[in-house]
């Protein structure tokens, strides 16, 4: 292992301000539509779910959203997040590439996601709100809204994946630790996982269903608000804090990305290393290749279709244009569980479109042999989201040398994989296995996306 050199912003460094990439889009994403009028959905739609405040911020087309102090107050006890020149990473791999990643895995919740759930948590609680529905995956969602919501004193009510809830219960022993209620979706809790249940009652989950069961209970508590932590406008312009303070990082390394690198599930975390980079590139700067990576037995971004469809599986919510697999579609129960969701986020989808970005996917045994090649590297274990981010770089590292090219690869290791040990447990003894999504379900899923006219 070799040292890495570290970048780190001082702390009156943190970013004042949000960026908005609607603002520069060279052409706007397609409207979200009510699923009942096909027409542009308005605020006054959304008002059961979020505070008006977040609604406001979901349709605006502004460059720049004001962070609230309270809420870079809380920042202040991870950000500025480090960057780091990966030596040992270029060492090992004999590559001319100079590769730097932005380590996310120091919040306290061990990932990304507090850089929205704190926002949101502090939102809600302006707004009156006194308890928060949400779903999760692999957990780390769900980890960060409960420690957001514990600070606001807001109470919080998790869905968690079943396979998930099931493969990673330290996950939910620190929700539950942070004071949240954590439950296995589907669940006995809602009409809609109960029914799910007598139909399928070993039903592994997905997180369309956990989407289904938080906005269910969102929506019969006028107390209640949703709060989702990947996907929306909004959620993903919170993410870009982790760009922004990356470029600045990058000028103090007296560098700049030929190539930036984000795993891609529901989007928040690409979109946040991503957008600022895109952002700039579209008003004159220097525009670097942006590489999506996502999970092959999920593949949204290389095998979803470009339609409008529901983002969750029991059609309560409004219709996004999107990259997807179909609202019905169950991914196989692979380790990146934050990475198991049928759709893409619009706004990366609309990107996708334009040309603006590119999508790779690969399978989780070759994204964990690169990710214990990172650990033994770099000393960080990253968590099997982040793998896929980290087998993406490795790529672009060895066909820069393949090709004898001395670029710039920047990547976001947007989390550590303390709480995923048994998946690299059953890596190292072989037992961890590459899964296949099946073709005909797959098939069925998008047979049934909606029918929206060509006008709409």
């Amino acid at each position: 292992m070799t040292e890495s050199t570290k970048y780190l912003l001082p702390e009156d460094r943190i970013p004042k301000r949000w960026y908005n990439i609607q603002a520069d889009l060279p052409k706007p994403a397609p409207a979200v539509l009510h699923p009942g009028t096909l027409q542009p959905i308005g605020p006054d739609d959304l008002a059961p779910l979020f505070p008006m405040e977040l609604i406001m911020q979901e349709v605006s087309t502004d460059r720049e959203i004001d962070i609230p102090e309270p809420v870079r107050e809380i920042y202040r006890l991870w950000r500025p997040a480090p960057l780091y020149r990966a030596h040992g990473l270029e060492k090992a791999l004999g590559t001319p590439a100079k590769i730097f990643y932005k380590y996310e895995g120091v919040s306290p919740a061990g990932s990304h996601k507090p850089n929205t759930a704190v926002a949101q948590a502090f939102y809600n609680k302006q707004a009156g709100v006194k308890r928060l529905a949400t779903e999760t995956g692999a957990g780390q969602w769900g980890t960060s809204l409960s420690f957001a919501g514990n600070i606001f004193g807001l109470e919080v009510l998790v869905f968690q994946v079943r396979v998930s809830y099931d493969q990673k219960p330290y996950r939910r022993a620190v929700m539950e630790t942070y004071g949240a209620r954590c439950l296995p979706s589907p669940s006995v809790e809602t009409a809609y996982g109960r029914d799910v249940l007598a139909r399928t009652p070993n039903h592994p989950g997905s997180l369309g269903i956990a989407i289904s069961e938080a906005v269910e209970v969102a929506a019969q508590s006028n107390d209640t608000k949703y709060a989702l932590g990947s996907v929306l406008n909004h959620v993903l312009m919170h993410q870009t804090i982790i760009g922004i303070e990356a470029m600045e990082q990058m000028q103090m390394a007296d560098a700049w990305p030929d190539v930036v690198v984000g795993c891609t599930g529901g989007g928040s975390n690409f979109a946040g290393i991503a957008f600022p980079f895109i952002g700039d590139g579209l008003r004159g700067g220097r525009k670097p290749r942006i590489m999506a990576v996502e999970p092959a037995a999920c593949p949204s971004l290389t095998r979803g279709k470009y339609a409008y469809d529901f983002g969750d599986t029991a059609h309560m919510t409004p219709l996004t244009k999107m990259h997807t697999l179909g609202s019905t579609f169950t991914p196989p129960g692979f380790h990146a569980g934050g990475l198991r969701y049928h759709g893409m986020a619009p706004l990366v989808s609309h990107l996708k479109e334009l040309g603006l970005i590119e999508a790779s996917a690969y399978h989780q045994t070759e994204c964990f042999a690169a990710g214990v090649l990172f650990a033994r590297a770099e000393g960080i274990v990253p968590a099997p989201e982040a793998n896929h981010a980290v087998k993406g770089a490795i790529e672009e590292a060895l066909r820069c040398k393949r090709e004898g090219k001395a670029e710039t690869i920047l990547f976001n290791l947007c989390g550590h994989g303390h709480f995923d040990m048994q998946a690299y447990s059953d890596y190292a003894q072989g037992k961890l296995q590459d899964q296949q999504y099946d073709e005909q379900e797959l098939a069925m899923a998008l047979s049934g996306l909606p029918s929206v006219p060509a006008a709409a």
